[in-house]
């Protein structure tokens, strides 16, 4: 199945402004651009306009110019994408140019301008010229992305230790979207039960205040997250809410064991997102199935790798960001890409428990997925890109029916730290990819039915599962200027079944059947 050149979506700019002056580690006050991205989108602002506010800065915030592009040919697809890479190192360098230099932009108000966000507006919009160069020799010349080039420095929503808890509407999202179609509910409501119990009374906010302060013995190193990015569990309503099953209805199941990525395969890579570019994601993956994943793969070399799967007919690539206790240990990455230089820093977690499950539609029966096609689910930039595409569920054991968003669970004793990954399920029936990665496969409607010109496949549902001592502690590896800040989960999937096993895979959910 060809990738054929798709429309970027482009999204409104929803950019608020917060502030435009701050004080970064000492008491200088620092006059220079500063937003807050509302959501996804355009999310650098326009230069020129300055409030003296004394808010604290964190971060870098770029618009994603992939978001915005338009039409993008087949014929230019590898240079733009090699071309969007490099415009995430671009970032990468500038934020760590900040982290540097707070100090002495904190004294020198014109230095943040001079020194981090001017030359890196130089970069992009040097980049920019290269991606339209690239899309006017096989199309028209898209207009308009000069103005993506400028970026702003933005203060991290989260120190004022505000966000949902119990009962938000963001959270009820994520909670609906780890719920369809899926049949872990079964088990996880039993422990949601149990948690709803434990979570009632008036002193269930005592415990997140506890960990946060870190009587776990947890140190928090790196750049984030910070306590305000942890939620007793405990402390959330039940927000989980599946589609009713229909009648007509796919029920069945397939699960496929790959195991826990106990053989220890990582790389900083991104075939999906960043082909034939080494650290593409700027931090760690864990893999489980295909074993040939790393930047450079492909189809064919897919098809011939090998397999953690037990069914050596899936050769599929599952792969997420790696979990890091952030103790104070050295992993073995600390000096190295994706890893340390990246601002990943702590000991990598194996996780306990990895389920994979594909299920079926609440409306009717599923189609087969093409060989190849790729899904990413979530926005590992969540953080400043907004959160239209984010699709993070954290909880815990046992409180599964209480799904969070944009904030990392705090589990009571006993419990351990879920991950949960609900992908598209819905496929355009043409392409195993698009532009920008997304517009080939769509979420169901909230009535479970796939939008107009899509069909229902086969619905991947991850299941990760950690021990990790309870309270903060622990965060996902991320981009840097991303601070591992819990919305920014997203997982990644390739199919490589072979054709025999994808028609079990459709008979066994269309035939209301478990089968592994």
């Amino acid at each position: 199945m060809g990738r054929t050149s798709r429309k970027r979506s482009t999204l409104a700019n929803r950019a608020i402004v917060a502030s435009a002056a701050l004080i970064l580690g000492g008491g200088g006050l620092i006059a220079v651009n500063v937003y807050a991205s509302a959501g996804e989108g355009a999310s650098g602002s326009p230069p020129g306009r300055t409030w003296n506010t004394g808010t604290q800065m964190s971060t870098i915030d770029c618009p994603d110019v992939g978001n915005e592009l338009p039409d993008v040919p087949d014929e230019a697809r590898w240079e733009v994408d090699r071309e969007l890479a490099a415009m995430d190192t671009q970032i990468t360098d500038a934020y760590q140019q900040f982290a540097d230099r707070k100090d002495e932009i904190s004294r020198d108000p014109n230095l943040a301008e001079n020194a981090v966000l001017g030359p890196l507006k130089a970069k992009r919009t040097a980049s920019i010229d290269r991606i339209a160069t690239a899309v006017e020799r096989n199309a028209d010349r898209p207009q308009g992305l000069d103005g993506l080039a400028p970026c702003s420095l933005r203060a991290d929503d989260n120190h004022d230790g505000g966000g949902y808890g119990a009962g938000d509407s963001q959270g009820q999202d994520a909670g609906q979207d780890a719920g369809q179609g899926n049949d872990q509910g079964a088990d996880q409501g039993q422990g949601g039960d149990q948690g709803a119990d434990q979570g009632q009374g008036d002193d269930q906010g005592q415990g997140q205040d506890g960990g946060q302060d870190g009587d776990n013995g947890q140190e928090q190193q790196g750049n984030g997250p910070e306590a305000s990015d942890f939620v007793d569990i405990q402390s959330v309503q039940p927000n989980v809410d599946r589609p009713r099953q229909r009648r007509g209805a796919s029920r069945g199941t397939f699960t496929t064991d790959c195991g826990r990525n106990e053989n220890g395969k990582f790389n900083p890579d991104n075939v999906i997102v960043a082909p034939g570019v080494s650290n593409g994601a700027h931090h760690m993956h864990d893999y489980v199935g295909n074993q040939a994943n790393d930047a450079f793969a492909s189809d064919d070399d897919l098809a011939n790798g090998d397999t953690s799967c037990r069914n050596q007919g899936d050769k599929s690539t599952y792969y997420w960001p790696v979990l890091r206790l952030q103790n104070g240990t050295a992993e073995n990455d600390a000096e190295a890409d994706g890893g340390g230089k990246d601002q990943n820093i702590g000991e990598i977690q194996t996780p306990s428990q990895v389920t994979l499950k594909f299920v079926g539609n609440p409306t009717g029966k599923v189609t087969a997925m093409p060989r190849f096609l790729r899904i990413i689910t979530g926005d590992a930039k969540a953080f400043t890109n907004g959160d239209a595409n984010a699709n993070a569920s954290w909880s815990c054991t046992g409180f599964e029916n209480r799904q969070l968003k944009d904030k990392y669970p705090i589990c009571p004793d006993g419990s351990q730290v879920v991950r949960s990954f609900a992908f598209q399920s819905c496929w355009d029936g043409q392409n195993t990819d698009s532009a920008n990665h997304r517009t080939h496969v769509a979420f169901a409607q909230d009535n479970g039915r796939c939008p107009n010109g899509f069909r229902a496949i086969p619905q991947l549902v991850q299941r990760i599962v950690y021990d990790v001592p309870p309270g903060p502690g622990f965060a996902v590896d991320s981009f840097p200027e991303q601070l591992h800040k819990p919305v920014t989960d997203h997982g990644d999937f390739i199919n490589v079944f072979d054709d025999n096993l994808m028609k079990k895979v459709v008979s066994c959910i269309n035939g209301g059947r478990k089968c592994r």
